[in-house]
């Protein structure tokens, strides 16, 4: 797995009491799998909350605007952007919301750990705990915190690209990966393998790769 899981303030109880401790964690597996190196990781990240059913309920965070979490199930909201880690203050202010109005129990923010090596603030874990020191009191809400490293974007596309024409023909075309939870290899495992997409992978990144 290329992420790392932080819980705060209890946050790991209430998903447990809940009972959806595991369904996040296959969730997570599934976003894992199917974003890793790819370029279009908004719609990708939409599909696989949808396939693992968390845009069920309504995802407005007011009511009458068009603020929305990216999920909700059973009063867990999921929040985040996998493009910046800057994205913490946003992300937990409007989870903080959703907490304050009695719409959330806990949230789940979904950020990229992936950071400059010349960064003076240490690791990206060590980060996030120093930051959500300093926002209590201010934000108190139970939250798990998921940091990704999903590889550069493209860098799918770019192993395509750089396939012979015989090895582009002996390709019969993708199939599905229905096993979501299957452990995911590591990333020099990823890079080495041809591996299958799936599901929600299909589309969006198939047309990037065409010529």
């Amino acid at each position: 797995m290329s992420f790392e899981l932080l819980h705060f303030r209890d946050s790991d109880k209430i998903l447990k009491k809940k009972k959806i401790e595991k369904h996040l964690l296959a969730t997570l597996e599934y976003m894992d799998d199917a974003l890793f190196g790819t370029l279009h990781r908004g719609e990708l990240l939409r599909q696989t909350l949808e396939e693992m059913h968390w845009r069920k309920e309504p995802l407005n965070i007011l009511d009458g605007r068009r603020y929305f979490y990216k999920g909700l199930s059973n009063g867990i909201a999921i929040d985040g952007s996998l493009n910046v880690y800057e994205f913490i203050l946003e992300g937990l202010l409007r989870l903080q919301i959703g907490f304050a109005r009695q719409r959330v129990d806990a949230g789940v923010l979904l950020l990229n750990g992936r950071r400059s090596d010349k960064t003076p603030f240490g690791s990206t874990r060590e980060l996030v705990q120093k930051e959500m020191e300093q926002l209590s009191p201010v934000i108190n809400l139970p939250v798990s915190i998921v940091l990704f490293d999903l590889g550069q974007p493209g860098i799918l596309v770019n192993e395509n690209e750089t396939e012979t024409p015989s090895e582009q023909s002996d390709e019969t075309g993708p199939e599905i990966i229905t096993d979501i939870r299957a452990n995911s290899p590591d990333q020099g495992a990823r890079l080495k393998s041809k591996r299958r997409q799936p599901k929600a992978r299909l589309g969006k990144e198939g047309e990037a790769c065409q010529t």
